[in-house]
């Protein structure tokens, strides 16, 4: 087994193992934890009380962050319309296209974060689902990733509209910006995201549906939060 690093028991250090945290001290200990040589990336991890296999227990949105992720976005946009197009590009999007870009992703090509399409476009875009699916990056209505409005939806992803699903095992991990962002900026970040998955409950789910939230950078150790507290706090918002 490896030796855990000088560095980490020295981060440990700072956790108190089975305390719940309040948001706020979460996000101030978390920066001070992030230490590493890069700019570490904030997450939350949400486990929720869901039976993903149930159709109306899925959990899933988008959500924009008032500060952004803090890292750029690739976005590729499947439209065929001239103005579409044409809006598109202005707005920022990667890569713009119709039946040329449908055949390049066929092809294997994914070099993109997410991916926006015209509604008349899904009936091609449809068949990449084996391949943008298992990635999340299928467009969809819900997410507001399949509009008309295909340069304001570039444009939202670019400033950081970012997307949520609960995973097979019933968990959403979703970044929330960079160790280097304030503590502010952080936690208006965080908070977004929780408001927005504490009131995506499901009807069908019984029981206790927020079991438990974590915030973590990429090096750092994670924080688990008072998961009672947010509900109360963010399903009356």
């Amino acid at each position: 087994m490896a030796r855990e690093s000088k560095r980490m028991r020295t981060l440990r250090g700072k956790l108190q193992f089975g305390r719940a945290y309040q948001l706020s001290e979460a996000a101030t200990l978390l920066k001070e934890c992030a230490t590493a040589k890069f700019d570490e990336t904030v997450e939350l991890a949400f486990l929720l009380g869901v039976d993903p296999r149930h159709a109306d227990q899925m959990v899933r949105g988008a959500v924009s962050l008032p500060h952004g992720t803090g890292k750029k976005v690739r976005v590729v946009a499947f439209c065929k319309q001239e103005a579409q197009q044409t809006a598109a590009r202005e707005a920022g999007a990667d890569e713009v296209g119709a039946d040329e870009l449908v055949k390049k992703v066929q092809e294997g090509w994914t070099d993109f974060d997410a991916a926006v399409a015209a509604p008349d476009m899904m009936g091609q875009v449809g068949r990449l689902g084996k391949i943008l699916g298992p990635r999340g990056l299928m467009p969809s209505p819900k997410a507001g990733t399949v509009t008309p409005n295909v340069g304001q939806a570039v444009a939202e992803i670019k400033k950081g509209k970012i997307e949520f699903r609960v995973d097979k095992s019933a968990n959403i991990h979703v970044p929330v910006g960079k160790a280097s962002f304030g503590v502010d900026q952080i936690l208006e970040n965080a908070s977004t995201v929780i408001e927005a998955v504490v009131k995506a409950r499901p009807a069908a789910c019984k029981g206790i549906y927020l079991k438990s939230c974590t915030i973590s950078s990429t090096m750092g150790p994670g924080f688990k939060l008072d998961s009672a507290a947010l509900v109360a706090q963010y399903r009356t918002i």
